[in-house]
């Protein structure tokens, strides 16, 4: 199941951009590997499951150990690297079709409305009667 969810060419891609994180020098419990833990935080995103949910069986450790990873990797703007490497990847294939590509202003900044085209008369006084 988690070479379907992560297959070793996404993996490989995926890798040299997660931090490496320094062995702890008093013991504790050892750290989940990241493959697992993205293969549990992808398991839960396709899925749509509570993260307490995720099953053990995958082997993906507890749906809290992948949902602290998936914080910390936003945190430290690892899944914009990804969504970059990734959109770049697929480009020099080319496997995106641009035609379908879509901008709306929830995603790009309009600075001041943008430029007007025509001048805004002015309101005048209203003679209707106030609701108030």
């Amino acid at each position: 199941m988690s070479t379907l969810l992560l297959p070793d060419a996404l993996w490989n891609l995926i890798q040299p951009m997660l931090p490496s994180v320094p062995r702890r020098p008093n013991g504790g419990r050892p750290r989940l590997p990241d493959r697992a833990c993205l293969t549990g935080i992808l398991f839960v995103l396709r899925s749509g499951i509570p993260w307490e949910m995720l099953p053990q069986e995958l082997g993906c450790g507890s749906g809290m150990t992948c949902w602290r990873r998936l914080r910390d990797w936003q945190e430290r703007g690892i899944w914009d690297l990804i969504h970059f490497v990734l959109l770049d990847w697929l480009a020099r294939r080319g496997r995106i079709d641009w035609s379908r590509a879509v901008v709306d202003g929830s995603s790009v900044r309009a600075v001041f409305g943008g430029p007007r085209q025509d001048r805004i008369p002015p309101t005048g006084p209203s003679w209707a009667v106030s609701a108030i």
